[in-house]
């Protein structure tokens, strides 16, 4: 199996060490920092684990929305800041929302989570998680399932699928759960993507091709490139991939820590393939009473990456309650990277 040997080859280059180099920006706490506009009901229980995108200097959100703690089903809503006021400490608060994906789906009928966002022409695709059912053998068993959305440019989604792995052969296979997801760039019908499918309960970072208008992404095309390492129960790509240069693109990622199941963050370099040529240690991580304590502890998340200028900036979700703005200047972001790609290849 193609993750096994690579897990046992491929270790050793990242090491088990923070070092945070993240500015806080600002948090927006659920129910008393955001209003959603356009439903019943305006203060939501919980709103994380946001997706980003840059206009010019408007940063455009897309959070997590949950309003029900009983099934804790999730929607995904947009907001807009602009970037000179968050790096200047005026944002206003309430922000705010309009809900723009909610579950119809049956196998997103327990939420649609955690945005990556892309824009193409004049409208957005969203990857996110389906998390919901689908049926089999007269039974209803969960599914978490790695979706997207197309949404034109007053956010009417127009398409939503979610991918399956086709096989040299032609068949379809889901597997157990499929998430985490972002493409290099999306510029074709085939692109390519980074994923964390969850294979013989192997939980590591890989890279592929998808076809969109089928949504399949081929088998014979997906490699490992991230593994977990000895301390770290799994890895998994946290945000959207960030074009630097004519074939480096810089992606954030997350392991969880076994010491205090800790979600830690870092990131990598890879070219337009999703091949490997960098990676850091980590880089971004809870601390302090704020960041380290709420619904799920310990949780820095996603999914935002955008570059304003020379400063980076990551949008992401603090332990299931807020989301948080951290910005560090993007060449000490570069400076951390260790160039791995012939130990990987």
């Amino acid at each position: 199996m193609k993750a096994v040997d690579f897990l046992k080859s491929s270790h050793g280059v990242r090491r088990n060490e923070v070092n945070d180099i993240f500015t806080r920006r600002l948090y927006i706490v659920s129910e008393q920092d955001i209003l959603v506009e356009n439903y019943l009901r305006k203060r939501p229980k919980m709103v994380f684990n946001p997706g980003a995108l840059l206009d010019g200097e408007t940063l455009i959100v897309f959070p997590r929305i949950i309003f029900d703690y009983y099934t804790y089903t999730s929607s995904i809503g947009v907001f807009k800041l602009n970037v000179e006021d968050l790096m200047n400490g005026k944002v206003d608060l309430p922000v705010h929302a309009e809900i723009i994906l909610w579950p119809k789906m049956l196998w997103e009928f327990r939420g649609c989570e955690d945005a990556r966002v892309f824009k193409v022409d004049n409208d957005l695709i969203i990857l996110y998680t389906g998390y919901g059912y689908l049926p089999e053998n007269g039974k209803l068993n969960t599914a978490i399932v790695q979706a997207y959305s197309r949404l034109d440019e007053y956010y009417n989604c127009t398409l939503r699928n979610y991918f399956k792995i086709k096989t040299l052969d032609g068949e379809l296979f889901l597997p157990k759960a499929n998430k985490d997801s972002t493409f290099i760039d999306v510029k074709a019908d085939v692109t390519a993507i980074l994923t964390r499918p969850l294979i013989k309960d192997v939980e590591t970072c890989w890279r592929g091709m998808v076809n969109l208008p089928e949504a399949v992404i081929y088998e014979d095309s997906m490699e490992p490139v991230l593994p977990f390492e000895d301390w770290e129960w799994k890895v998994g790509w946290s945000t959207n991939a960030v074009k630097i240069s004519s074939n480096e693109y810089l992606v954030g990622w997350h392991g969880v820590h076994r010491e205090d199941y800790s979600y830690r963050n870092g990131l990598a370099l890879v070219d337009r393939e999703g091949k490997l040529l960098a990676v850091s240690d980590y880089l971004l991580a809870p601390k302090g009473l704020n960041e380290e304590y709420g619904d799920r502890p310990f949780v820095i998340f996603g999914n935002g990456l955008v570059v304003y200028g020379e400063i980076l900036i990551w949008v992401g979700g603090v332990s299931d309650y807020a989301i948080g703005f951290f910005t560090t200047e993007l060449d000490k972001a570069l400076e951390q990277l260790k160039w791995v790609r012939e130990k990987y290849i």
